[in-house]
């Protein structure tokens, strides 16, 4: 990049051409060359002095490579502010970056939510999305989260994540909404099992989330159709 705004610069002295260079390197990279025995200063403008190893034959050249910096200072601090100005290009854009573009959806790709034909901001997403950010919580009877849950207290406070209030027990909560058939199950769907006395949500391809048992936490199971007292969907 450096490199080819010098060449621009045609009315530089080849001197500060490389002096610029040797100080822009030496000031990114860090790469400062190691102080000999027989040095001599180069003071590039708006970058900093440099020791370059040298002899004492050199002394002539340094000095007119100083006074040729120093002449064209201002020439200078020019290049440097263009070199600061340019934008730099690491390659693609990294989706939620500041200030960079969001990357493109690739050809194909597919909302993981679609495959059961459902928009992902449906209530039930929402609720069943909220209760899979408890996975490995424990259960516990009688609490309602935010660490802990039973099963109607995993499912209440789901839903209270996108904005639905449902009643606290498994018995009053196989009454909310409307019913489903299984073969029309939907995530996010409330099944209720044990003759009233469970529920947990479906969540899609045969699964279901809950809150088990005591001894276990919140997790996935698989759902046994004949276990469905009854299949209700809120909203």
């Amino acid at each position: 990049m450096g490199k080819h705004s010098l060449q621009r610069e045609s009315k530089l002295p080849g001197s500060v051409k490389g002096a610029l260079a040797f100080g822009a390197i030496a000031a990114t990279t860090g790469a400062f060359p190691a102080v000999q025995s027989m040095a001599a200063t180069i003071n590039v403008p708006g970058v900093g002095n440099f020791d370059v190893p040298v002899g004492n034959q050199y002394d002539k050249q340094v000095s007119q490579a100083n006074q040729a910096l120093a002449d064209h200072a201002d020439q200078i601090k020019g290049v440097q502010q263009a070199l600061k100005a340019q934008p730099l290009n690491h390659g693609p854009a990294l989706p939620g970056l500041p200030g960079q573009p969001a990357t493109p959806a690739q050809p194909g790709a597919q909302n993981p939510m679609s495959m059961f034909g459902q928009d992902n901001n449906t209530a039930g997403n929402v609720a069943l999305t909220a209760a899979q950010s408890k996975i490995g919580a424990d259960y516990v009877w009688g609490a309602s989260g935010p660490s802990n849950f039973d099963c109607s207290g995993l499912v209440q406070w789901a839903y209270k994540q996108a904005g639905i209030k449902l009643p606290r027990t498994s018995f009053e909560q196989s009454h909310v909404g409307r019913p489903v058939a299984y073969q029309d199950l939907k995530p996010g769907d409330l099944i209720i099992q044990e003759g009233g006395g469970h529920v947990a949500m479906y969540a899609g391809d045969g699964k279901i989330l809950q809150a088990p048992q005591s001894g276990e936490t919140v997790s996935y199971a698989h759902l046994n159709p004949n276990s469905i007292v009854t299949a209700r969907r809120v909203a």
